[in-house]
């Protein structure tokens, strides 16, 4: 793993939360996106290097609305940077982690991206990102 590529945080209202983030960070989302597969809208903001992504449900079935009915607003995730997901997913899997989805799937902000299971890191999703490769 390279770095914290963002920190997900689920929200209720991604537009109320927009405005909230943007008075405290002194700077709007420079990109919003809806991941249909996944029934979410998501929302970004640069703080210096790092990035914060907000999480809206799109859909009442979806990871995001369960999260939020059981557990609330708040930290949903902590996303890593990786440069061969695969390899990292292979990894992670021979060291005992639980991994959610063993191939990766498309994610917002250009990424693809498998996540492990919080039971397998002490209460905590864990997000594996990796640039999406777009052929020309």
């Amino acid at each position: 793993m390279k770095k914290i590529e963002h920190i997900g945080i689920a929200v209720k209202n991604i537009n109320k939360s927009n405005e909230l983030f943007a008075n405290l960070f002194g700077e709007p989302h420079y990109k919003m996106e809806e991941v249909e597969s996944e029934g979410v809208k998501t929302s970004f903001f640069k703080v210096g290097e790092n990035k914060i992504e907000l999480l809206e449900a799109t859909k009442n079935d979806s990871p995001i609305a369960k999260f939020i009915n059981k557990k609330g607003e708040g930290i949903h995730h902590i996303a890593f940077d990786v440069d061969d997901i695969n390899s990292e997913i292979k990894r992670l899997v021979d060291c005992g982690f639980v991994i959610l989805n063993e191939n990766p799937k498309p994610g917002a902000d250009n990424k693809i991206v498998a996540f492990l299971h919080p039971k397998s890191t002490n209460g905590v999703l864990i997000e594996l990102c990796q640039e999406r490769i777009i052929d020309k």
